[in-house]
């Protein structure tokens, strides 16, 4: 499955609340001390974690709105060294998860980022603290980056509908898919994608779209009317527009700095409100 709202990083793997994981054997694994990742990496493996993955399993690998388990708790991954544990589990896929066409290099980098989580021991998975940005430095990303389609004050009034710092940040990163935890509805819908289908007759026909492969499209109209159009042996022109290409395009641009400083920019127009 392909897109922000696709599937997770590693099976749906036994998780417990407790300081430990129970490994293959029955045991339980202890949260391992992990080298220093390389950085990019890291940055390789984020943007690829939050295309696919971010949705199900949480901007922290901790659990998402879509109802994927804590990551850092699994044992598959606290036993993965560099992706040897991961990888053939993505490739295969689990119930609930379809099978993902990675290449090594890209596991490796996922397992790179999933292992870059800070986890203490003692205490079991810290608690990431999301308001840690520099808001003058997320004024000025903002500036240089999302003015030319957000206005400020459209940016205070996304702000000043969510609470939760976590929720802020998830939502600004990929609008539309921070619902409740378990999947629930999302507290901003994600803007709908709208696609044009061109005959070769010149005549067109433009809806919300539906469904779209390498044999048909499908559409929805304004009006409700559902049309499918066979792309095989025909030649039609399909435009399709995703409103969020610009926040999927910056998702393999972002740094963890970038994110903390723009959340911490929004929960201060917040604040200002």
């Amino acid at each position: 499955m392909r897109g922000i709202a696709g599937a997770a990083v590693v099976m749906l793997a036994t998780t417990v609340a407790t300081l430990f994981s129970q490994g293959q054997g029955g045991g339980f694994v202890a949260y391992p001390e992990r080298r220093p990742g390389d950085p990019a990496a890291i940055e390789r493996g984020r943007g690829t974690y939050g295309v696919n993955c971010v949705f199900c399993h949480g901007t922290d690998a901790r659990g998402g709105d879509g109802g994927g388990p804590n990551l850092l708790r699994s044992s598959l991954v606290l036993e993965d060294i560099e992706g040897e544990r991961i990888g053939p589990v993505l490739r295969e896929g689990r119930p609930g998860m379809p099978p993902f066409q990675f290449t090594d290099a890209q596991v490796a980098d996922l397992a790179e980022f999933i292992h870059s989580f800070p986890v203490s021991s003692r205490t079991g998975p810290s608690k990431t603290d999301i308001l840690t940005g520099d808001p003058e430095k997320g004024r000025a990303y903002v500036a240089a980056r999302c003015a030319s389609c957000h206005t400020i004050a459209a940016l205070t009034a996304f702000a000043d509908t969510l609470d939760d710092p976590k929720m802020l940040q998830q939502m600004w990163i990929m609008p539309g898919n921070a619902g409740a935890r378990g999947g629930g509805p999302a507290p901003i819908p994600q803007p709908p994608i709208s696609v044009t289908v061109t005959l070769p007759s010149g005549e067109s026909f433009r809806g919300r779209l539906s469904r779209v492969d390498d044999f048909t499209v499908s559409l929805t109209e304004p009006d409700g009317m559902h049309r499918t159009f066979r792309l095989t042996g025909a030649k039609i022109t399909v435009d399709i527009h995703d409103p969020l290409t610009p926040h999927k395009e910056l998702l393999r641009v972002y740094t963890d700095a970038d994110i903390h400083n723009v959340t911490a920019y929004l929960a201060l127009l917040r604040s200002r409100r």
